[in-house]
């Protein structure tokens, strides 16, 4: 299976859109410098369509996209379209604030003026960043506690890896690990407490090198209560880092993401590309899913929903997908025996098997997303 890559955005013109007026003087300072000709606009006023509309229109053909954080933060409720380009520029010390706006609107670069002018220079002239990939980023959430996500996370990584490289995301610090569902327990390599951010940036080559590793699938695992004191962690800095790199080294990213809504969730469903709900066919978590759907498709346009069998009920997928309003990607049978593989060796994937088909239905659609930077 092919994933289809983002296009690249022609060097010129660069779109500013900023409402600190000292962060516009600088963006036009540095871009007279880069040869770079700006097209300088306001959001909207009043959301008219066809205000939006040339709006939009502008922000897809824009060579980079240069935001402050006000703006970045209020250009949401336009649901621009993912793209690559997307610049953050402050006068200030990067907070944790800037990084969420960053990973909100799909930047992957907070940039502090003046100081960090060369970088952006550098950005202008060639469009983009030199090592921005084509990968994406998948999450996967359960409706409920036990429903699954993390092992379906896992064989979609496993199913994806046979032909792209692919990063797995554990999302929850206090969990068993990702790298116990593999069978990896024993690998060498970074877990999450071994992860220091610095600057927020990560290189994505480095970070498949520091994590354990087979073949070309790569985990960052939740670590052991012996690790917690270490100097790094999980948080929502390290996670806007750690799925960036990902994204910029051409990764599929795989993220097994926390099922309570709170800034760590935010953070890996407003980086996603395709945001999966897997939920059990019973009453209990189809209530749960109803619950939770309104809160993803706040946080994301692109959600898919998984229901996982037996159906005690006689509950229908179709009917489940109706209640929760949100299109069914897949139905997932019974699997008997899969936890006690896991826990003789870690999960592995038969040619029949119900989870392996479900991680080929998640690929598949995620596979179709076109070609202009939008999500599936």
């Amino acid at each position: 299976m092919e994933f289809d890559g983002f296009e690249r955005y022609a060097p010129q013109p660069c779109l500013l859109v900023a409402t600190d007026a000292r962060v516009r003087a600088d963006a036009l300072r540095v871009a007279a410098a880069a040869d770079c000709v700006v097209l300088e606009r306001d959001l909207p006023v009043g959301k008219l369509v066809d205000d939006v509309s040339r709006f939009r229109l502008e922000w897809e053909r824009a060579g980079v996209v240069l935001l402050d954080v006000d703006t970045a933060v209020e250009i949401l409720a336009l649901r621009p379209t993912r793209r690559l380009g997307v610049v953050i520029l402050t006068r200030d010390e990067a907070t944790v604030d800037h990084w969420r706006a960053a990973t909100a609107v799909g930047a992957a670069d907070v940039l502090r003026l003046p100081s960090d002018e060369e970088v952006l220079i550098r950005i202008l002239a060639s469009g983009a960043n030199d090592d921005r990939g084509d990968g994406g980023v998948i999450a996967i959430v359960g409706a409920r506690g036990g429903a699954g996500a993390s092992t379906l996370a896992t064989a979609t990584a496993l199913t994806a890896s046979s032909n792209a490289r692919t990063l797995l995301i554990d999302g929850d610090a206090y969990g068993g690990g990702l790298d116990l569902l593999l069978g990896w327990e024993e690998e060498p390599g970074l877990r999450w407490p071994g992860i220091v951010v610095e600057a927020g940036r990560i290189s994505g080559d480095a970070l498949h090198g520091a994590l354990p590793s087979r073949g070309m699938l790569s985990v960052l695992s939740a670590g052991r209560v012996r690790d917690q004191m270490s100097a790094g962690g999980l948080d929502v800095t390290a996670v806007a880092a750690v799925v960036d790199a990902g994204r910029r080294s051409g990764d599929l990213v795989i993220c097994d993401v926390p099922r309570l809504p709170g800034a760590l969730s935010d953070a890996f469903h407003d980086a996603a590309d395709l945001v999966i709900l897997l939920a059990q066919a019973d009453l209990g978590s189809v209530a749960a899913a109803e619950n939770i759907a309104g809160y993803l498709t706040s946080r994301n346009s692109n959600v898919g929903l998984v229901v996982r069998g037996p159906a005690p009920g006689g509950l229908r997928s179709s009917e489940i997908a109706d209640a929760v309003q949100l299109p069914l990607l897949a139905t997932m049978r019974p699997e008997p025996g899969l936890a006690r593989q896991v826990e003789r060796g870690g999960l592995r994937l038969g040619r029949r098997s119900p989870i392996g088909s479900v991680a080929h239905a998640i690929l598949s659609t995620f596979a179709r997303k076109p070609q202009t930077s939008r999500a599936a």
